[in-house]
């Protein structure tokens, strides 16, 4: 075991510092973990919150059900697993482009810690357990995960033919908003549809600070990105995507609560919505576009600004 304070052989340059993976994790297990950014969380919580947002929203719409203890479970290990092989589909098709950035030539593909084989085996495992997951959903919620996959396989190609691969990323992200409500309900409605757009546009808000940190070594390798097409307009376009996101969320809580829901559950999960517009406010109050470590911070802390709904969503639930 690597003691904390020390770095341990084969750490990715941007991995949370003290992370799990590089100081408990098995080393044979470590090349692995790494692939699936299991030792950098907040892609997992920024997959998992959308989930959480339509189930509990759906719950507040009708009335909580013993099953959405294990859809928030199950939507929590499948988002850990899908997220970690859409990384590693990711890291598979930009092994290239990754050894051409400072900040990526560390992941273990580029670096020779897993092999392009070894990677598929690993890809393919992590798809199938997440799958015999989404067996335990209803028929049309299994049909809509199937449908991820998608998306999920376009987006590492995105930023090779168009400026706003974020877009690509917000469709791929977001679609457990879709995915949960289903499995709660049974169908889709506009409710989740409009949360769902929300989460779109909420992406663009966070992958574009997060853009920010490799603008310089994208421009040379001809990479695209929001960050680069907005360059130092990127605040009034990201307060436009924070406006759009929030004003969805809104409209998706009045849609989904207006018919069943008392007028207090209705307040309470408008507040989440309210709440998650001003901690955007206040990332971009600390945002420069031009200090690596400032916009990895604040898209990290992205995680605090989507768990302020569930927050709300949840008590409204329950009011």
């Amino acid at each position: 075991m690597t003691e904390i304070g020390e770095t341990p052989e084969g750490q990715v340059k941007d991995a949370v510092k003290g992370n799990w993976v590089d100081h408990s994790a098995p080393a044979s297990m470590r090349p692995y973990l790494r692939l699936s950014r299991a030792d950098r969380p907040i892609g997992t919580w920024l997959l998992l919150i959308p989930c959480w947002w339509s189930i509990l929203l759906a719950a507040a719409a009708d009335a909580p059900r013993l099953f959405d203890l294990w859809l928030i479970l199950g939507c929590a290990i499948g988002a850990f697993l899908m997220r970690g092989a859409g990384c590693t589909w990711n890291d598979i098709t930009d092994r290239k482009i990754d050894g051409s950035v400072e900040r990526t030539r560390s992941r273990p593909i580029p670096s020779g810690q897993v092999s392009v084989p070894q990677a598929l085996i690993w890809l393919a495992l992590q798809c199938l357990i997440s799958f015999a997951i989404l067996l335990t959903f209803n028929q049309t919620a299994i049909l809509l995960g199937i449908a991820a996959l998608l998306p999920v396989a376009i987006y590492p190609f995105a930023k090779r033919f168009t400026w706003w691969p974020q877009v690509f990323l917000g469709v791929a992200f977001n679609w457990g908003a879709l995915v949960g409500w289903v499995a709660h309900t049974g169908s889709l409605s506009w409710p989740p549809i409009l949360l769902y757009l929300a989460g779109v546009a909420w992406t663009l808000f966070y992958d574009t600070i997060y853009a920010h940190q490799d603008k310089e070594d994208d421009a040379l390798i001809g990479v695209k990105s929001t960050a680069r097409l907005f360059g130092e307009a990127t605040k009034p376009w990201l307060r436009g995507f924070m406006t759009i996101s929030v004003l969805l969320m809104a409209a998706a809580t009045i849609v989904a609560l207006t018919q069943n829901a008392s007028p207090l559950a209705l307040v309470v999960a408008l507040c989440g919505a309210w709440g998650f517009g001003w901690h955007m406010v206040w990332q971009m109050g600390q945002l420069d576009i031009d200090d690596p470590e400032n916009c990895l911070r604040l898209f990290r802390s992205s995680r605090n600004t989507g768990l302020i709904p569930v927050l709300f969503f949840a008590i409204a639930a329950f009011v």
